[in-house]
Formats: structure tokens, C-alpha cells, sequence
């Protein structure tokens, strides 16, 4: 194809949710909007912003941007003054120590090893290997006396030599697809 001939080409990203708040108390009932907005929303931005010729629509839909505006608000609260988190998942995993009954921790590896294995899970090196060791704690169900009571925070804290061997790339850097 010629440049005289080039395609023009915008493309159109409809982003929308659910609601999985329960109406009455507030409560997420599924972690979802968070872990998209952190993984696929943050990505495609990134993506957009390295490419100074990309030309991109993108919608929201009203419910997905009033759930994003209500996490915003809950992590800020919960930042500067510990207000509770409406999000069982995020409370759990942001708490200072992990569940202390066995059936809550079970409970919350299931959560956090709720992707798609191939198209997520596997294609990030540390998540597999985090994953790997969570099935077999659900095989052997003993191990979890030996989780840390700090639970993740044991896993992505600065290591004796001070480096961070968080699993998590820098914000700045954009996933490769």
C-alpha cells in the first residue's frame, strides 16, 4: 500500500461494567471494575499515550465511571484515615494481616486466582509462580499455618538485600500485547 493510499483508522474502545454494588449496603459483590481499571484501563492509556499518531475514541459507560469515581473516594479514605473498604477483596488483601480462619484465607486464594490462566495469569512470569504455589496450599491444606499473618505484604516487601521483588511492573511501563 502507498502513502497516498494509507487507511486511516481510529479505533473505538466502548469500557463499561456492570453494577456490583449491592444496592443497599454499598458492599462489591466482585472485584472486577478495580482489577480492570488497574490492569486494562491504565494499559490502554499507556498505550495510547506512547503513540503520539494513535487516534482513539474511548467511551465509558455512566455506571463503570460512578464505580470508579466510588473506589477513588473508598482507597482515598482508606489511605488517609483507615475507613473501611466496601471491596471484601481489596479490604482482605489491604488489610494489615491476612484472615485468621482457615475457611476466610481458602476463601481468599480462590479470589485472587480468579483469571484466565493462559491469556493473564501465565503470560506474567511471578503471577504464574504465585499461582503455582497457591494450588498446591489448596492441595495441602496444612501449609497455611505457615502463610505469614502479613500475607501478601510477606510476598512484595523489599527483600534482606533492599531491593523490591514485587511481582508488579512500574506504573510507567505499558504491557506488550
Amino acid at each position: 500500500m502507498s502513502a497516498k493510499t494509507r487507511l486511516q483508522v481510529v479505533l473505538f474502545w466502548h469500557m463499561h461494567q456492570p453494577e456490583y454494588r449491592d444496592v443497599r449496603t454499598g458492599v462489591y459483590q466482585l472485584p472486577w471494575t478495580y482489577l480492570h481499571a488497574t490492569k486494562d484501563y491504565v494499559d490502554m492509556a499507556a498505550h495510547l499515550e506512547a503513540n503520539e499518531h494513535a487516534h482513539a475514541v474511548v467511551n465509558f459507560a455512566p455506571v463503570l465511571l460512578d464505580q470508579l469515581d466510588d473506589y477513588a473516594v473508598q482507597i482515598t479514605a482508606f489511605l488517609q484515615n483507615g475507613t473501611a473498604l466496601r471491596d471484601p477483596l481489596l479490604a482482605a488483601l489491604g488489610g494489615p494481616t491476612l484472615p485468621h480462619e482457615q475457611e476466610e484465607r481458602i476463601k481468599l486464594i480462590h479470589d485472587c486466582m480468579r483469571a484466565n490462566e493462559e491469556r493473564l495469569i501465565k503470560r506474567f512470569p511471578a503471577f504464574h509462580r504465585l499461582v503455582e504455589f497457591a494450588k498446591q496450599i489448596l492441595e495441602q491444606r496444612d501449609m497455611l499455618a505457615y502463610i505469614s499473618e502479613r500475607g501478601p505484604a510477606g510476598l512484595v516487601s523489599p527483600g534482606l538485600d533492599g531491593r523490591n521483588h514485587s511481582p508488579r511492573r512500574p506504573a510507567h511501563q505499558a504491557v506488550t500485547r
